[in-house]
């Protein structure tokens, strides 16, 4: 037993000190020390953005560096309390010690995962597109039922979102909704989710009760920064402004407020209705189209599209089945990851499938670079 608890113990710090080696505790330190002057400075709100950009990295760096550094307190306090349950022979200080081991791991394992994103951009926000595919109404539903899964998934975590763009379906769902998640590492954290999602269960809307498959489609981009330099010239770009719309097609705006960007060389086309004003929706429109421009310009560059955007037919390009009926199942088909609480899943418990799909990547990767 004693054994036992010692040598996981020894090995919960063994994959904590590589964790710290991969983070660079000392690099990390000096840039907080840094973003600190900067936030400090009398000047900083004169640029709203750039305050926000650089009080939000320092949040997170600073949660990064005392997240790891309580990690380490808690492996020594383990290590205490085993010895004293050991010396006054006491079963519940014993049990305690245990219980902290376990939790420890289950911490260590969450953030040994964060330091698997070192692709060139995970470090980065993301924005998220759903679209329904095959399957009618059914698949407009499916698609709605994915939107609110992200964002509570955003909301347990306290990551800030913002949607930016709904469009709805003419009886139930949405056609499409793109969201932005403003958290450090929310792209390289969410690109594994991107593929094609797959629902089976009995089809609320056939008077029949006839079961359906339906498909929803997840995109997900990293956030445009200016050192990407992805310029569009104002001559590329057609603007069209509308009326923003709810459920059904009604109007929830007596303005022509929303904007749609189409840019002409490649017939991208993005929208935004979710402002208020039709410049902050050209803003964020425009962000949206920057990043998709990005994606395109990597792809030519690297000649691998799937690298940060996969595409597919429903068929081509599933990624996870989510089954209601005749059974409840949850399955990832990439990584064999499974839930029999579709329930949970869908109210935004998505971090077991995220993470196996972030190993999972890691191990396709260097599987490619072994060849």
């Amino acid at each position: 037993m004693a054994a036992d608890f010692s040598s996981r113990l020894d090995d919960l710090n063994g994959t904590l000190a590589s964790i710290e080696t991969v983070m660079k505790l000392d690099d990390l330190r000096d840039e907080i020390r840094d973003l600190e002057q900067q936030a400090g400075a009398p000047d900083l709100w004169d640029d709203v953005e750039a305050a926000q950009k650089i009080t939000s990295r320092l949040s997170y760096l600073q949660g990064d560096l005392r997240r790891v550094e309580e990690l380490r307190s808690r492996i020594d306090d383990a290590a205490v309390l085993w010895e004293m349950a050991a010396e006054e022979d006491d079963e519940a200080t014993r049990a305690e010690a245990e219980r902290e081991v376990d939790s420890l791991q289950k911490s260590i394992e969450e953030l040994e995962v964060r330091t698997l994103l070192s692709g060139e951009y995970d470090s980065r926000e993301a924005l998220v597109t759903i679209r329904s595919e095959a399957g009618g109404v059914d698949a407009a539903d499916f698609a709605e039922m994915l939107l609110r899964m992200y964002l509570r998934w955003a909301e347990r975590k306290g990551y800030p979102t913002e949607v930016y763009d709904t469009s709805y379906a003419e009886e139930a769902g949405i056609k499409s909704a793109t969201f932005a998640v403003k958290q450090p590492y929310a792209y390289g954290t969410l690109s594994v989710e991107q593929g094609t999602h797959r629902l089976v269960r009995i089809s609320p809307f056939d008077n029949q009760g006839r079961r359906q498959t339906s498909f929803a489609g997840v995109e997900v981009l990293p956030v445009v920064e200016q050192t990407d330099h992805v310029d569009i010239p104002e001559n590329e770009i057609r603007v069209d402004v509308f009326r923003s719309s709810g459920p059904g097609g009604q109007s929830v705006n007596t303005t022509d407020s929303a904007v749609r960007l189409t840019h002409i060389p490649t017939g991208i086309v993005v929208s935004c209705q979710n402002e208020k004003s039709q410049i902050q929706n050209r803003a964020a429109a425009l962000r949206v189209l920057q990043a998709r421009l990005l994606v395109v310009r990597q792809a030519e560059q690297k000649a691998e599209l799937d690298a940060l955007k996969g595409e597919g037919s429903s068929w081509g390009n599933q990624m996870r089945s989510y089954v209601l009926h005749p059974y409840q199942m949850v399955k990832d088909l990439r990584t064999e990851t499974e839930s029999g609480n579709p329930g949970n899943v869908l109210d935004g418990d998505l971090d077991a499938f995220i993470e196996a799909g972030i190993r999972w990547r890691k191990e396709q990767e260097a599987t490619a670079d072994a060849v």
